[in-house]
């Protein structure tokens, strides 16, 4: 990492275009010795209100209204009542589109992760299962750790009080910060997103999920549909 903020010019193009910049980039949580750090390593496109599967698909409503503002603004909503999902707001403001982070490949304060993980877990389960889930995360390998678009936000402490925040002012708590050329030298391939069956085609066929093939990291499969060009 260079610890400078992610360039906004580089989400305001297409989306496709954010995808592939963003791999390799790195979500940042604080600062000092104790700063949660994640390479992004897989994430997926949700562009415009023709796309069926993203949530602008019904207009501009209470929930989704951050995916019609500018660029490099985040996106958090719930899932199941239980799991928080980030993502990163792109292209021109008006034009509802985002990038879903579906995984991160833990850098440093990895123990932190894991303490925030089994803290987010105790949130929602009873005192036998939390005794489980704290044996359970506590042996995962680090990689593992923020592999799920609703464990990356357990892992960085991301609820909806992030909704709207600025992911590119280097004064925020979370934050991108842009990788060196060397870092940013990875294998992306993309293949069709993950968990849309509600969506119909052509939708539910775009190769719109964006991933570093083979990384352990990876949560869906991490064997390549269409090589990215």
């Amino acid at each position: 990492m260079t610890g400078a903020p992610f360039p906004r010019h580089l989400l305001a193009g297409d989306s496709e275009s954010a995808a592939r910049a963003l791999i390799g980039a790195f979500l940042v949580r604080g600062n000092g010795p104790n700063a949660r750090i994640g390479r992004i390593v897989e994430v997926e496109a949700y562009v415009g209100i023709e796309d069926l599967a993203s949530h602008a698909r019904f207009g501009r409503t209470n929930r989704n209204a951050v995916m019609f503002g500018p660029p490099g603004v985040a996106y958090v909503y719930l899932v199941y009542g239980m799991h928080h999902c980030l993502n990163v707001i792109t292209e021109a403001e008006g034009r509802p589109a985002a990038l879903l982070i579906r995984a991160l490949e833990p850098v440093s304060g990895i123990e932190e992760m894991r303490t925030a993980r089994i803290a987010a877990a105790g949130r929602t389960s009873t005192r036998r299962g939390h005794d489980s889930d704290v044996a359970r995360i506590g042996g995962l390998p680090a990689a593992r750790l923020a592999s799920g678009p609703g464990l990356v936000c357990a892992c960085f402490t991301i609820d909806r009080t992030t909704d709207g925040d600025d992911l590119c002012d280097p004064g925020s708590d979370l934050r991108l910060e842009a990788a060196s050329d060397a870092q940013m030298r990875l294998p992306v391939a993309q293949s069709p997103r993950v968990g849309i069956g509600y969506a119909t085609e052509p939708w539910l066929s775009k190769p719109w999920r964006f991933f570093v093939e083979g990384n352990p990291a990876v949560s869906g499969p991490r064997v390549a549909a269409t090589a990215a060009q």
